[in-house]
């Protein structure tokens, strides 16, 4: 079977780092798989791809131009010739369905984020209607799209994130050390790094904290803003770009933030975890299913800078406490997302596709 497997960017995000792993399990299934992405932005994805030996082809245009995005599609699926197409993020999933049901191809969607804006929704409802499977990548994104997007019978779920087990473990902090906070993803608006900057603020006057700092890693359209903000603040903060190697950076860390408005299932939240973060986070999506409360990490109100600046402070009088609650948050995430999880997940979906093979054990 050849899969055609269409999403809205190459940039390095949420949606595009599994993808390796993703198209690792559709190969053991028989299937020849190429990725098209609308659009390039950072195009920080590709060198994945290319490292994992999946080919890839990319369209030089924008995010708005539909329909010159439409006609690139339709083109390279026709050369393509697709048994299947596959799409990731809302756009690649409109415009897939449209050009996958003139080439009479059968379509899987994938269900990323558990919040879509009006139209959007009405648009998936009203041309997604003869789907062949719907794809949530969380439990969180399952309940909110048989509520959303009214689906029942075609929706199936895979968690998207595979916590890998020889993640590195973060290191356990010593005394008289600086506490290293961090937390990795696109700076923008999305992730609440205003609010958790606000919260920093509150802290200043605390002078019976330990030493600590903060460290963005990751770039995106509110860096500006938030280097700023920081300044203006005189915050203990520094923003690192982007990270080739999150595992490697997160490693550094001893407690984790993850302060966003909403989210899918998150991997990078995930991924802190896998390296034994406890993590103090919004909750945001799949993450309060896999956080528990208190044992091993805290979760606070959205929007709250002083309900973010209390919990901080709470762990940074107890920094004893953090080597514990990581354990407990990397048991927690191996279980739930480990190698032995995703493929069971996947396998599920993907024998449920006609023309797959069933790969030999």
């Amino acid at each position: 079977m050849k899969i055609a497997y269409v999403i809205n960017s190459l940039e390095c995000g949420g949606a595009q780092s599994p993808i390796p792993d993703i198209i690792h399990l559709m190969q053991e299934h028989g299937a020849s798989v190429m990725v098209f992405g609308l659009e390039r932005r950072d195009g920080l994805a590709i060198p994945l791809l290319q490292h994992a030996g999946i080919p890839v082809r990319v369209r030089s245009g924008k995010k708005n131009d539909h329909l010159a995005a439409y006609f690139w599609l339709k083109r390279e699926l026709k050369a393509y010739q697709p048994d299947l197409v596959w799409t990731s993020l809302t756009r690649a999933t409109l415009l897939g369905q449209l050009i996958a049901k003139s080439l009479n191809v059968p379509t899987v969607h994938w269900q990323h984020s558990a919040r879509l804006k009006t139209i959007n929704a009405w648009l998936l409802r009203a041309l997604c209607r003869n789907t062949l499977l719907w794809v949530a990548d969380s439990e969180t994104v399952a309940c909110f799209a048989k509520r959303r997007l009214r689906l029942r019978d075609n929706l199936m779920c895979w968690p998207i994130f595979r916590a890998p087990p020889n993640a590195p473990t973060a290191r356990l902090w010593q005394e008289g050390e600086i506490i290293q906070i961090g937390s990795l993803g696109r700076l923008h608006s999305v992730k609440g790094y205003d609010m958790l900057c606000d919260a920093l603020a509150l802290l200043q006057p605390m002078k019976d904290l330990p030493a600590f700092h903060m460290t963005f890693a990751g770039d995106g359209p509110e860096r500006a803003a938030l280097e700023e903000r920081a300044a203006r603040h005189n915050l203990p903060v520094s923003f690192y770009g982007h990270c080739e190697a999150p595992l490697d950076f997160l490693s550094t860390l001893h407690l984790y933030l993850q302060t966003s408005h909403w989210e899918g299932l998150c991997v990078a939240a995930h991924e802190a975890m896998a390296c034994a973060l406890p993590i103090i986070t919004t909750p945001a999506g799949e993450i309060p299913r896999s956080v528990e409360d208190g044992v091993s990490g805290l979760i606070i109100p959205f929007n709250d800078a002083g309900a973010l600046a209390a919990a901080l402070a709470t762990l940074l009088r107890t920094p004893e406490r953090l080597g514990t609650m990581g354990t407990r948050s990397r048991s927690r995430v191996m279980k739930r997302f480990g190698p032995a999880a995703f493929a069971e997940h996947g396998r599920a979906i993907l024998t449920a596709i006609p023309g797959l093979n069933t790969p030999k054990v």
